[in-house]
């Protein structure tokens, strides 16, 4: 008998609701450690949790960019040396955009 023990299977629910903690949390590290950017970082959540809720039933390619876009937002290190400065929120914005693009919701774009 095999030992591994058996996961249950995580839902889009599942995925979605943790998306939108991590959201939360990010703009709760904004609020605190970069304010003047909270307005920024406000309209950037508010276009990830749409994108989290349209995304729910939709394939798993776009809901994999829909969570790249949230993990690109709420790591905030510079990914080649994590001594590296923080990356300003306003980095967000050209990634977001091509996401949303990718995901034919132009309309969303931020400019």
């Amino acid at each position: 008998m095999d030992d591994r023990r058996i996961r249950p299977r995580r839902t889009a629910a599942h995925e979605s609701d943790v998306l939108l903690r991590q959201l939360d949390g990010h703009l709760a590290w904004v609020q605190v450690r970069a304010p003047h950017d909270l307005p920024l970082a406000e309209r950037i959540a508010v276009t990830l949790r749409r994108l989290v809720a349209e995304t729910t039933r939709s394939s798993a390619a776009d809901r994999a960019l829909v969570r790249a876009a949230v993990h690109f937002v709420v790591v905030r290190r510079h990914r080649s040396h994590q001594r590296f400065a923080r990356r300003p929120v306003s980095a967000d914005v050209p990634v977001l955009n091509e996401i949303v693009t990718a995901l034919g919701r132009g309309d969303l774009a931020l400019t």
